[in-house]
């Protein structure tokens, strides 16, 4: 029997292949007990996630932005703001207030996501990346060809923080690459990276908070990085600033 794709596995643990897929996939999982326990974590993972964030649909929108979609304030992005906390679901609109719309579209599909990866992932104990570091060439060059564009895993060793791995994850309109750090006590950072980001011109690092998850994210050509981690402030920016280093370092090789 042929190995299902892992795309078939993704799909089978969101309950979206045909019947006679869903059969293929189960045949093949009942015999494999790696990968129905990798499929698993990917069910439990989602379970977790909408357990956490679905509370938040039934907020009620802050006053400010409904003001500022019914009024005559007048402003597009304002708009999008408000709209975007009703779809993301997840801090939208207080993130946006007071930001221009390159930055909103940015926080909403780089930030934002990368937040949330963060937290589902990063408490996992068996299954906290997808491939592990001990096959990092392979990882990249997966992660590579899935999103489209050169992917580097930077070397954050220097700082204290070594890779476990990474993982390919869904995007708004595109997939997005997951890594994953660890140092000697145990604490985890991430790093967050999808192509085809629109703030195109916005390179400086630029700070955002979500909850107890700060994140440190830039954007370089086309491809938006987001750095997250339950970290003070200034050791999470050092860390930034090395993976940002070390993937320029990389890159004219």
């Amino acid at each position: 029997m042929i190995r299902p794709a892992e795309e078939d596995f993704h799909a089978y643990a969101d309950g979206a292949l045909t019947e006679i897929e869903r059969q293929h996939v189960e045949t093949w999982l009942a015999a494999h007990p790696e990968d129905a326990a990798l499929v698993k974590g990917w069910r439990d993972q989602g379970v977790a996630l909408h357990r956490l964030f679905d509370p938040i649909l039934a907020e009620a929108v802050p006053e400010r932005l409904t003001r500022t979609v019914m009024g005559d304030e007048g402003k597009g992005w304002r708009v999008a703001a408000a709209l975007g906390w009703l779809s993301l679901g997840v801090l939208v609109g207080y993130g946006l207030r007071g930001v221009g719309p390159d930055r909103a579209s940015t926080l909403a599909t780089l930030v934002h996501p990368a937040a949330i990866a963060h937290a589902a992932f990063v408490p996992e104990v068996r299954h906290p990346v997808e491939v592990g570091a001990e096959q990092e060439g392979h990882l990249v060059q997966w992660l590579s060809k899935r999103l489209g564009t050169p992917v580097l895993a930077p070397n954050l060793k220097p700082a204290g923080f070594q890779l476990l791995g990474g993982r390919l994850l869904p995007g708004e309109g595109a997939p997005a690459a997951q890594f994953m750090y660890q140092d000697g006590a145990g604490r985890r950072v991430t790093l967050y990276v999808r192509k085809g980001v629109a703030d195109s011109k916005e390179t400086a690092f630029r700070f955002a908070q979500e909850k107890n998850v700060s994140v440190f994210y830039w954007v370089d050509g086309q491809a938006g990085y987001a750095l997250s981690g339950e970290l003070p402030r200034q050791e999470l920016m050092v860390l930034a600033d090395a993976a940002y280093r070390d993937l320029e370092r990389q890159d004219a090789k």
